[in-house]
């Protein structure tokens, strides 16, 4: 007799790194199964990977966006291993693994053993020149600070607060700031502590001091490495041998006919029975899906979800964006008179410049740049500076070079510079962004099929949106084969 069994149709919505890695772990999960099912990815653009845009010109490889993922956390390493793409691996370079901080215009080298906020280490801490001897003595009062009343995991503070009141003002402006506006591009006035990281509120907690916490941290990984304990096999950052978009051409290799690009979807609609949804495309041809996974920015997703639950679109509405330009500017070497014994450099916000952070890519991984070359990524705009991102091209390379002839001495122009904005790319995590994350996943709930994932709701970066995406995959493969799932 046919197969009677109904095919179970899954429309997953964005092709970034997210959607990229729902899909696949769905293709995973259904081999052998005898259950038949149908993926699409639906992607407005012309291509696939979102944020992860590598490019190639006259020998510079060229990060638009994304140009590495932390190590530390497994979801992209796991990833590429099972991919088949662990030769292609590459750590970063050996030398210089340090990065500055710019003081007064000089780019000042971050303390060894520094963890972002607070010192590992003693006399790097007491030696640098980031701070002033008063400064130093506020963030040493760490030390005798009591904690604060006893917090649960409702409680909520900004980064700033939290900053201010264990270290004092200078360790927020002069470190914290310029470290995690560098990673989150946000307002640290606004940026919860608790949802970007809650480790620091635990090691207050724990060991009353800052400091202390990371002095003990720092002894128990010394022990292990004299008890002979292999570290991490990799570095803490780790890239593709050709950019990052390899890891998302692999994936949508592996998707195949899946993939449909240039497919804009303009309206959602749950079908008659309201057991299912009606995806209208821009073309006016519509596709229906059992499971819908919406892999797209909150914003997107709630403008989708308007004429349905218009609760939910507000509440998604709520989670604020930041853009971010990033500009990657190629020079002979012999034109850029800084020695780049480094990884880059972070700008407090303190010192009035136009740029918020500066990579220095042909130092930072191996194979970015001819020889006798140099490749620097800068990152402008971001919560903070919102008007620069708003300035035409020319302008903004303009001022760029201004802050890169003060800061790192050159005065010829580039051989070439190429400007990627990301316009409302970064979520905001602001004071109660996970209460606000609780409810909008519950009201996604209510909704028949329906799962959202990407960056807007547990994490930025490409491991936390591929953790998102394959655990939006879990869950309907859950749903749909009611069975435990490893």
């Amino acid at each position: 007799m046919p197969d009677q069994r109904k095919v179970k149709r899954i429309v997953i919505i964005g092709g970034g790194i997210t959607g990229l890695a729902a899909a696949h772990r769905l293709l995973e999960l259904s081999r052998g199964s005898p259950d038949p099912i149908e993926i699409n990815v639906l992607e407005a653009s012309h291509r696939p990977g979102g944020v992860l845009k590598t490019t190639e010109r006259d020998g510079f490889l060229i990060e638009g966006g994304a140009d590495s993922f932390i190590s530390e956390k497994p979801e992209a390493l796991a990833l590429a291993t099972r991919l088949g793409l662990a030769t292609r691996l590459i750590e970063t370079n050996d030398r210089h693994r340090r990065s500055f901080i710019v003081r007064k215009g000089k780019l000042q080298p971050v303390p060894e053993g520094f963890q972002l906020l607070a010192p590992a280490s003693f006399w790097p801490f007491v030696t640098t020149n980031i701070f002033s001897w008063t400064g130093k003595a506020r963030m040493a009062l760490d030390l005798i600070i009591p904690r604060r009343g006893q917090v649960n995991g409702d409680t909520d503070e900004s980064l700033a607060d939290f900053v201010r009141r264990r270290l004092g003002r200078e360790a927020f402006e002069r470190m914290a700031q310029p470290m995690i506006g560098g990673i989150y591009t946000a307002d640290p006035e606004k940026l919860s502590l608790r949802a970007t990281l809650p480790r620091f509120l635990d090691m207050e907690q724990a060991e009353r001091s800052i400091i202390r916490a990371l002095w003990k941290q720092k002894k128990r990984t010394s022990d292990k490495a004299n008890k002979g304990v292999s570290g991490a096999r990799y570095s803490l950052f780790l890239s593709f041998d050709k950019g990052m978009q390899v890891l998302a051409d692999e994936l949508a290799a592996r998707l195949e006919s899946r993939m449909q690009l240039n497919t804009k979807v303009e309206a959602l609609a749950l079908n008659e029975s309201k057991t299912g949804w009606t995806i209208r495309l821009s073309d006016h041809s519509s596709v229906d899906a059992d499971y819908l996974c919406l892999a797209i920015p909150a914003y997107g997703a709630a403008s989708l979800l308007q004429e349905t639950d218009a609760e939910l679109a507000h509440r998604l509405n709520r989670i604020e964006y930041a853009s971010t330009a990033i500009i990657n500017i190629a020079y002979r070497r012999a034109d850029v008179p800084h020695p780049l014994d480094g990884f880059g450099f972070v700008v407090p916000f303190i010192e009035g410049r136009s740029l918020l952070a500066c990579s220095f890519s042909s130092v930072k991984f191996a194979g970015r740049t001819p020889a006798d070359h140099v490749l620097l990524r800068v990152f402008a705009g971001g919560a903070l500076q919102p008007d620069l991102f708003a300035l035409d091209e020319d302008e903004l390379l303009r001022r760029v070079k201004v802050d890169l002839r003060e800061l790192l001495g050159i005065t010829n122009p580039p051989l070439f510079a190429d400007i990627e904005k990301w316009r409302r790319s970064m979520p905001q995590y602001h004071l109660g962004h996970l209460a606000l994350v609780s409810t909008i996943m519950a009201g996604s709930q209510e909704l028949p099929g329906l799962l959202l994932a990407g960056n807007s709701y547990g994490g930025a970066g490409v491991p936390d949106c591929i953790r998102s995406g394959e655990s939006a995959a879990v869950e309907i493969w859950k749903r749909m084969v009611p069975s435990p799932v490893s």
